[in-house]
């Protein structure tokens, strides 16, 4: 019992390029600079967090592969647009006084650390917020599955998923749906078979192996990102207790 009371929250924080950008193609520094002064708040409370940065704002590799060009170095040019979005992320960190650590799955030893996985425990020991860039450093991988994969490499307690637009999962896009119901909690196996929108096949199928909860809310909301990292019940979750 002891164990467990002194066991310090450890959680992994997903975002999406779009939120990076708000929806547009680029960094919007505003929501970065909020995001960050909601990390560093949550931090100043004790929680452990990493952070998994997509790069949809620059590239995707999908949609560059339907224009034509090669699938495999689509997405590195969107691992490499993931990696703009952490130094960019962290820049803002330091700027708050949170010391920060950049690892990529590529190396690139000018900007960041390579990925290793107890490297990356003790900074979160010592209070430092991880972001991990360029994806899983091979393509055909989402963001969403690196995240799962890190989240249990690190061992952490949860994964929250921000989403830009939406803050939560729905029986239905909401905005299209005038009634559409959001889910306070669902499994892993209803988010799979109704095909949710939670994330990626492959991720969602990862995190059910392992039994990792994964909390999907909206950054949009003031607060939002601080409240969701230090535990508080935003948005739907997703696990099977």
């Amino acid at each position: 019992m002891e164990a467990k009371m002194n066991h310090t929250r450890r959680v992994l924080l997903k975002l999406s390029g779009e939120a990076f950008g708000g929806g547009s193609v680029g960094v919007d520094t505003t929501i970065i600079r909020r995001i960050a002064k909601e990390i560093k708040a949550a931090v100043d409370q004790g929680i452990q967090v990493a952070v998994v940065v997509g790069g949809g704002n620059f590239f995707r590799g999908a949609e560059l592969a339907e224009a034509g060009l090669d699938r495999s170095r689509g997405d590195y040019m969107g691992m490499l647009g993931t990696v703009m979005n952490c130094l960019a992320l962290a820049d803002f960190l330091e700027q708050e006084g949170q010391t920060t650590r950049v690892q990529t799955a590529i190396t690139m030893i000018q900007v960041a650390e390579p990925y290793i996985p107890l490297k990356a425990i003790h900074h979160l020991e010592k209070g430092r917020v991880v972001i991990f860039g360029s994806g899983a450093g091979i393509p055909y991988f989402s963001t969403d599955t690196v995240a799962i994969q890190r989240a249990l490499e690190i061992r952490c307690d949860e994964v929250l998923m921000g989403k830009n637009g939406i803050d939560g999962i729905y029986n239905a896009d909401p905005h299209k749906v005038a009634d559409a119901v959001k889910y306070d909690h669902v499994s892993y196996q209803e988010a799979l078979v109704k095909n949710l929108g939670v994330m990626d096949a492959s991720a969602l199928s990862l995190a059910r192996d392992n039994d990792l909860p994964v909390r999907v809310f909206g950054i949009e909301d003031p607060q939002s990102v601080t409240q969701v990292l230090l535990g508080e019940k935003l948005g739907t979750l997703v696990s099977n207790k």
